[in-house]
């Protein structure tokens, strides 16, 4: 296996994740490829991501497991390209899939993840102090200040000086 491929998946996951892709792609919602699977992640919809552990180069795909762990989304791998492009009924091989929604393989999916690591919970991160101290509401009495905008009319006098 590659150097970017974290952990080698046992084989009845495999073969798990490939049937409930292959029930998914008919029932579910799929997205295939780096960008659509990319996607996926960052709008927290994937429920697991698959990727391929051929890739090359791997600075296509390495990012992916680092934006799955910091969303809190799972995710494995499989051997081939072609065997993911198969698996979710596309005629050319893929790097990555995200399934989103499994339709009738959700019990499939459920054995699945029940074998897969947890995933780390995403850390909240905390807005700086002086972000929070902007945000803090107007004490009694006081009206909150409004930002001052530039008026249009000052703007237009002063282009025909």
């Amino acid at each position: 296996m590659p150097s970017y491929v974290k952990f080698e998946t046992p084989k009845e996951v495999v073969d798990g994740v490939i049937e409930a892709l292959s029930v998914a792609k008919d029932s579910g919602k799929i997205r295939k490829g780096i960008n659509e699977t990319t996607k996926s992640i960052e709008r927290r919809a994937a429920k697991l991501v698959v990727m391929a552990g051929d890739v090359e180069p791997e600075e296509i795909i390495i990012h992916i497991p680092m934006l799955c762990e910091e969303k809190g989304i799972p995710f494995v791998y499989v051997p081939t390209k072609a065997d993911l492009g198969k698996a979710v009924g596309i005629p050319v091989p893929t790097s990555s899939v995200a399934l989103e929604d499994a339709g009738s393989a959700n019990e499939i999916l459920n054995n699945v993840l029940k074998r897969l690591p947890k995933p780390r919970a995403p850390e909240k991160q905390e807005a700086p102090k002086e972000e929070k101290a902007a945000e803090a509401p107007a004490a009694e009495g006081e009206k909150p200040k409004k930002e001052k905008k530039p008026r249009a009319k000052k703007a237009k006098e002063e282009k025909k000086e």
